[in-house]
């Protein structure tokens, strides 16, 4: 668990616009293989946290939860959150992008939220309107 903190406590002095994390899927085929794969209790924990701790920061669900558990990218939404080739089996390629962007919009209307797609700039809230 130090680690977490020395990693919450980095992003708190790094400042960063965006932070993407997700849990660890080992592949096959690297020196990873053996290593435990993350949860997806620990991914929503700590989305939660970052979203608390930097309300305006950009902060994506990654494929990585929809790959460890079926709603696992609106659930990765609903901790705070508002999609990478890395790891083996991960959700969504090889399909039409229309086909893929007409599920996730389906999946993200089911949990009461709307696809943006605005370019996704970086504005602090103070500095938002409303």
């Amino acid at each position: 668990m130090e680690s977490i903190y020395k990693d919450l406590r980095f992003i708190e002095d790094l400042q960063p616009e965006m932070v993407g994390i997700g849990p660890f899927i080992p592949h096959k085929d690297t020196e990873f293989k053996n290593y435990r794969a993350g949860s997806l209790e620990m991914t929503l924990r700590l989305l939660s946290i970052i979203r608390i701790m930097k309300p305006d920061v950009l902060l994506p669900a990654t494929t990585a939860l929809g790959t460890i558990h079926p709603m696992g990218r609106e659930m990765g939404i609903l901790a705070g959150a508002k999609k990478y080739a890395l790891y083996d089996n991960k959700i969504c390629t090889g399909e039409e992008a229309a086909e893929c962007r007409g599920c996730l919009d389906g999946r993200i209307k089911s949990i009461g939220y709307n696809i943006v797609t605005d370019r996704g700039d970086y504005v602090p809230i103070k500095n938002k309107k409303v």
